[in-house]
């Protein structure tokens, strides 16, 4: 599996629609590396730590968790390290965590709305045994932002206002100029019914503007330079 290089010390698995994968970001320090996200599945995680294993990568240390959507989540029972997340993200993990994993149960939540159609059609897809999984917590949480020098580089990790999910992350590499957002610009298929909230966006985009990313990386799309970002939000916003 090809890991792509963004710059000298970032790298990331690209995104696969099959299954809705995404892309799973990778910073190397001198002392330590860090994961973006864990994958949907840790047949997911797999695929990137033989990718790193190509590139004659460590396998990290760390990962941050962007928001608690599966796709980012699932793999965290099969890495060997410490995951970290915002409290939002690990509270909803923990109601996530109790939910049982049966095509009933699964129907039920359809029902109820606690799943949207898109997400259960994709575990599916993705998981050919229900029973294989297993949702786990974040072993370090915090509230407004946290960051970790893993030596000659730094990460950030902010919680910041979203279209997409209330709990969004966003994880800035100073030294690289390269933003991981997770999907925070994508619209709100829980709550939203899939349309971005156009004063959420606009928080967003405000938060964005304080930080002097030149390269942005969405959980499903190829890199962004920075003027197409913001070219992006404006229209989102409806020209505003």
């Amino acid at each position: 599996m090809v890991i792509n290089q963004i710059s000298e010390r970032i790298y990331y698995l690209p995104f696969d629609e099959n299954t809705d994968r995404p892309n799973l970001g990778y910073i190397l320090g001198k002392k330590y590396s860090i994961m973006i996200d864990c994958g949907n599945s840790p047949k997911h995680l797999s695929l990137f730590y033989v990718g790193l294993e190509e590139r004659h990568l460590p396998i990290p240390q760390f990962v941050f968790i962007t928001h608690w959507h599966w796709d980012h989540t699932f793999g965290m029972k099969s890495f060997n390290g410490t995951t970290i997340a915002g409290r939002l993200t690990n509270n909803k993990l923990k109601e996530v965590m109790q939910w049982k994993w049966t095509d009933q149960a699964m129907k039920e939540r359809l029902v109820s709305g606690e799943e949207i159609e898109f997400c259960d059609e994709n575990i599916h897809k993705e998981y050919k045994n229900l029973s294989e999984i297993c949702v786990k917590s974040a072993d370090v949480t915090f509230d407004k932002g946290i960051s970790i020098d893993l030596g000659g580089i730094t990460c950030t990790a902010l919680h910041c206002p979203s279209p997409h999910s209330k709990d969004s992350v966003i994880i800035y590499v100073p030294e690289e100029k390269i933003l991981f957002c997770g999907d925070a610009d994508s619209g709100d298929f829980y709550d939203n019914k899939g349309q971005r909230e156009v004063e959420r966006v606009k928080q967003y985009r405000d938060v964005l503007m304080k930080i002097p990313f030149e390269v942005y990386l969405h959980g499903h799309c190829e890199p962004l330079s920075r003027k197409q970002v913001f070219i992006d939000l404006e229209e989102m916003m409806g020209g505003n």
